[in-house]
C-alpha cells in the first residue's frame, strides 16, 4: 500500500475532477459504497474459484463473527447497493458511477498495489449491443480527458449460459493428454472454471493455449449478433479496437461482452470491464441486464497529461504581538474572500520570512509591522519580480484576489 503526496494529490484531484464532470454530462449519477462488504457478496458475484476471490481476497470475522471482506472491485457493491435499495424497481436505465479505493492481496509490482483507486461506470437496465458500444466510447473519452495517448481496445465475447457451456467442454478436451504442461493454477482452473485458464500470464501456459479453439466458433446467435452489434457501433464512434479472442477477464460474472484497454508506458491493462446480464439475479433480483467497467487510477495517472499545479498561497508576514493581532482579522478577511493564505507567526526577520515564502513557491507576501499599522496600509511583495507596493489596508484583500487571479 502507499501514500499519494500533496504533489500527486494535485494531479489526482485535477484528474478526477475531469471525469466527474464528463460523467455527468453524459448522464451518470455518483454512487458511494463501503469499502467493506460481507464476503459472501464476492464469493457469489466474482466467483469462489477466481484468483481475487480464492487468492487475493482480505477477508475476516468481525466480533460477531460475521465473514466480512475489503471490496477487490467495485461492479459487485454496486451491484448490491443498486438491488438493495430498489434503484431496479425505477425501471428503464440506471447509470451510475464510482470512485474509491479497491484492495487485493497481490504481489505488489509498478503501478499496482494492495491498496488501488479505480472510477467506475455501471449501466443497468440496457441489453441493447449499443450500451456495451456506448460504455467503451464513454471510456475512451475519459481516457482522452485525462491526456493518455493512443488507447488501444481489446474486445471479445464469452458468450452466454446458453452456448459458453460448450465452450467450455471444448477446453477441457483440448487439455487432455497436456494436463502435465499446466501450471498450477491451471490445473486447478480446469477442474473448477476451465474458462480461467485463458487469463493465466505464464508464457508457457499462453503457448499450450494458442492452439485452443476459439469462442467464436462456439457463439449461439444471439450472442453472435450481439458482438457484431458492439462493433458496429465501435466503428461508427471512431473507436480504435481489436478483437482478441482469447480474452476472458478475471471475474465469472461476464456474459458476452468484455474488454480491456492498454496504453503505451503502461505494462498491463490501464482499464476494462464488460457485459454482466446474471449478476442481479444472480444476487436475488429480478433479470436485468448491465454492463460496465473500471478505470485504474494507479495505473493511468502515471500516463496522464495533468496540470495540476496548484497556485501557491498569499503568506503575510507579521511583524509584532500588535501586527499578528491584526493580521488574524487580514487572514480571515483573505479566506472569505476566497484567497488562499497562510500567515507565519514566528518572531523571525523579515529577511528570514521573505527567504521562507521564496522556498515554498510562494508568488505574493503580504507584509503588515508596527509602520504598515500606523498608516493603515499592507505592504505587498511580488516574490518573483521583487516589486513592492504599498496599499491601503481596507483595499489588500480585494488587490490580492485580483492579482492572485482567484
Amino acid at each position: 500500500m502507499h501514500d499519494l503526496l500533496p504533489a500527486q494529490t494535485a494531479a489526482w484531484s485535477a484528474a478526477e475532477e475531469r471525469l466527474r464532470r464528463l460523467l455527468e454530462v453524459c448522464g451518470y449519477e455518483e454512487i458511494r459504497t463501503p469499502a467493506v462488504e460481507e464476503s459472501r457478496l464476492f464469493e457469489r458475484s466474482v466467483g469462489e474459484a477466481t484468483d481475487i476471490v480464492a487468492k487475493e481476497l482480505y477477508a475476516f470475522a468481525d466480533r460477531k463473527g460475521r465473514k466480512l471482506a475489503l471490496r477487490p472491485e467495485g461492479t459487485a457493491p454496486v451491484a448490491r447497493a443498486y438491488l438493495q435499495h430498489g434503484l431496479h424497481e425505477r425501471g428503464g436505465v440506471t447509470r451510475l458511477w464510482y470512485a474509491g479505493a479497491m484492495f487485493r492481496y497481490d504481489r505488489p509490482q509498478k503501478d499496482r498495489y494492495r491498496q488501488f483507486h479505480q472510477v467506475g461506470v455501471e449501466l443497468f437496465g440496457g441489453a441493447h449491443p449499443y450500451y456495451d458500444g456506448e460504455v467503451m466510447d464513454l471510456l475512451a473519452r475519459a481516457l482522452s480527458v485525462l491526456g493518455v495517448a493512443g488507447p488501444r481496445f481489446e474486445v471479445n465475447a464469452v458468450g452466454c449460459r446458453v452456448c459458453r457451456p460448450q465452450f467450455v467442454e471444448a477446453l477441457r478436451t483440448s487439455c487432455a493428454g497436456s494436463e502435465s504442461a499446466l501450471c498450477a493454477d491451471c490445473a486447478r482452473r480446469l477442474q473448477e472454471n476451465p474458462l480461467r485458464m485463458l487469463d493465466c500470464k505464464r508464457q508457457e501456459c499462453r503457448e499450450l493455449f494458442r492452439q485452443f479453439p476459439s469462442v467464436m466458433r462456439y457463439l449461439c446467435d444471439g450472442c453472435r449478433e450481439h458482438f457484431a452489434g458492439v462493433r458496429e457501433y465501435l466503428d461508427n464512434a471512431g473507436v480504435r479496437y481489436e478483437v482478441n479472442d482469447r480474452l476472458v477477464r478475471g471475474l465469472d460474472y461476464y456474459t458476452r461482452t468484455v474488454f480491456e484497454v492498454f496504453a503505451d508506458g503502461c505494462e498491463g491493462a490501464v482499464a476494462g470491464g464488460g457485459r454482466y446480464d446474471n449478476l442481479i439475479q444472480d444476487l436475488g433480483g429480478p433479470s436485468v441486464p448491465a454492463v460496465g467497467w473500471a478505470l485504474g487510477m494507479e495505473r493511468v495517472m502515471p500516463l496522464a497529461q495533468m496540470s495540476a499545479a496548484k497556485a501557491k498561497p498569499v503568506r503575510l508576514v507579521l511583524l509584532g504581538a500588535a501586527a499578528r493581532r491584526a493580521g488574524i482579522r487580514f487572514l480571515s478577511e483573505l479566506r472569505d474572500r476566497g484567497v488562499a493564505a497562510v500567515a507565519g507567526y514566528e518572531e523571525r526577520s523579515l529577511g528570514w520570512h521573505l527567504k521562507y515564502a521564496d522556498r515554498e513557491g510562494v508568488r505574493w507576501v503580504a507584509i503588515i509591522g508596527d509602520d504598515e499599522l500606523s498608516r493603515q496600509v499592507v505592504l505587498l511583495r511580488d516574490m518573483q519580480t521583487g516589486e513592492q507596493n504599498v496599499v491601503p489596508a481596507a483595499q489588500a484583500a480585494g488587490i490580492l484576489r485580483e492579482r492572485t487571479g482567484c
